[in-house]
């Protein structure tokens, strides 16, 4: 994939509910960057397998994300815990991690004008997709906090879920994040370790923020 020139890129790897799409959000504001949920792409693709069923195929998977706009990915539907589990299981595919990986690369090395750089958070951003990115944070939690603001998230949209079952469904992704075969979640020795359990959002934007600056700026 052939980069632009002068851009900043952003990796940012993560388990469910740490807080790595809030931080990535936060970045791409402070920063102007262009700002790539990686894992809303395989929820997107998740609904449409639950949507379409056996009309479900690689080659339709492809015009549907050569067509997709980053604002669909926006849809609160994505944030169900029924499409959350069908995306971890379509992750598993290699056919369709390869079509996702050429969209996710063109996002990270080919961002708009506009934009100083981009941002992209999901599960293999430093191992596989942007394994050059000038900055990589593995952002993580424990579970217990994990689970308590994924549960909120599901009050705030009327889900109804207990906490039990979120908590559930939390360990059942991070088995199959950590497990898949292509792409597993893992930290890589050069990425920078953010534990997010007992820091605030806005402290832990100004930890990333503060280390960023420091090699912006020399």
């Amino acid at each position: 994939m052939k980069k632009r020139k002068n851009i900043i890129t952003v990796a940012i790897d993560s388990p469910a509910a740490a807080g790595a799409g809030t931080q990535a959000k936060l970045l791409a504001k402070h920063f102007n960057l262009l700002y790539l949920d990686t894992g809303k792409i395989y929820r997107y693709i998740g609904k449409l397998k639950i949507k379409t069923g056996s009309k479900f195929t690689h080659s339709f998977v492809k015009k549907k994300i050569d067509k997709m706009k980053l604002n669909y990915l926006k849809n609160k539907t994505l944030l169900s815990n029924e499409v959350a589990i069908m995306a971890s299981i379509i992750a598993r595919d290699k056919k369709i991690r390869d079509i996702v990986q050429k969209f996710q690369q063109k996002c990270a090395y080919q961002p708009p004008l506009k934009y100083r750089g981009s941002v992209l958070d999901g599960r293999d951003i430093i191992t596989i997709q942007v394994k050059d990115a000038m900055f990589k944070f593995y952002i993580t939690a424990s579970l217990k906090v994990r689970a308590k603001r994924r549960f909120r998230e599901y009050k705030n949209l009327n889900k109804k879920i207990s906490y039990k079952e979120v908590v559930k469904s939390l360990r059942i992704r991070d088995k199959s994040d950590k497990e898949r075969k292509y792409g597993p979640l893992k930290k890589t020795k050069e990425s920078i370790l953010i534990n997010t359990t007992k820091l605030s959002k806005k402290a832990c934007f100004n930890k990333i923020k503060a280390i960023m600056e420091k090699k912006l700026n020399n």
